[in-house]
């Protein structure tokens, strides 16, 4: 199984039917038209990170030619997919019955209440939404899924976790995954805090936005006396902060997500200025508490239901430079059932 593609398309699938109301049937296949539009959202990203690394871009562009003329045709067929997204939510809207439930069904509709007219501004809240959502917590869940399985000791704390979390045993009459998702409740994911430890332990080797560059607004003096001028721009790595030993410890290049466990096994968080893949200060990720949650389910549906197993166990998975820290190649993986926690 080529577990880094499978989760890319589960996850665009979820952002989707969360964020815009819409099954974009990407998993499995059947909408042509939502195969395109991810291929060519992917592509429209490869397409920008090039731009830091060929200086001749601009030119490209002005002759259209060479990656920025499939960086446009890219771009078009985006706009025309969510402009379509949007005009169909908007007719959905207007003659619905039930204002109520339809208007916040999902997050555009609510955008939609104050802010049905101007369409650019929608397709904007569309496409941030999956730049945030879409590449990053599929690109944490292969990591994770990586590390479990260079890391076996770990995969089954994880899943015995999740067993005691959502009391299922041998003896319950879980017979597939639709089943055990059931059981995965609110009250079992606030129990998960080993699962919380080794999902944070994840990102903090491997971060899917590896560095992170700002632009200084005005002139400004930083904390260890630098100076900078305003339009500079300020790159941090939370890749290279994430592995240095005077942040973490002689230990910093070990995966142990039991370092982030007090002495009751309860999850401790470290200082954001520390521990920065979601930023920190006034700038801290809004969606942080979406993603954490959105992994813990699906970790616990997959860990509660399947093993994973490299293929090639004496493989280390490389990354590949481009805006999110991709694993570089396919993750070939073997997935087999879990006896004792569910019979899928």
């Amino acid at each position: 199984m080529y577990v880094q593609e499978l989760i890319m398309k589960a996850t665009m699938d979820s952002v989707f039917k969360v964020g815009f109301g819409i099954d974009l049937e990407n998993m499995s296949g059947t909408s042509e038209e939502g195969i395109a539009f991810s291929s060519a959202f992917d592509n429209a990203n490869e397409s920008i990170m090039r731009r830091h690394v060929d200086s001749t871009w601009k030119i490209k562009k002005f002759l259209n030619v060479g990656s920025e003329s499939e960086l446009k045709r890219s771009i078009k067929l985006i706009d025309d997919f969510v402009y379509k997204l949007i005009q169909m939510k908007s007719k959905q809207m207007h003659d619905s019955t039930d204002d109520i439930s339809l208007k916040k069904e999902d997050i555009l509709s609510r955008f939609m209440q104050t802010n049905d007219r101007d369409t650019k501004y929608l397709r904007d809240i569309v496409l941030n939404f999956l730049l945030a959502g879409k590449d990053t917590i599929a690109i944490t869940m292969t990591w994770f899924i990586y590390m479990l399985c260079k890391h076996p000791d770990v995969q089954d704390k994880v899943a015995k976790e999740i067993k005691e979390a959502t009391y299922v045993n041998e003896q319950d009459d879980i017979t597939n995954v639709a089943d055990f998702a059931s059981c995965v409740t609110e009250d079992a994911l606030q129990k998960l805090n080993y699962l919380h430890a080794t999902l944070t332990e994840t990102m903090r080797l491997y971060p899917a936005v590896p560095m992170d560059p700002k632009i200084c607004y005005s002139d400004d003096v930083l904390p260890d006396g630098y100076n900078v001028k305003k339009g500079d721009m300020v790159t941090y790595m939370p890749y290279a902060m994430g592995r240095m030993k005077y942040l973490w410890g002689e230990d910093a290049n070990e995966f142990k997500p039991e370092r982030w466990l007090d002495h009751s096994g309860v999850f401790h968080p470290e200082n954001p200025f520390k521990f920065t893949v979601f930023q920190a200060g006034p700038r801290i990720c809004l969606g942080r508490d979406f993603a954490y949650r959105f992994l813990k389910i699906f970790s616990s549906i997959l860990l509660g239901c399947f093993v994973f197993k490299l293929s090639d166990e004496n493989k280390v998975a490389s990354y590949k430079t481009t805006i999110n820290l991709s694993i570089d190649g396919p993750l070939h993986v073997f997935v087999s059932f879990r006896s004792g926690l569910a019979k899928s």
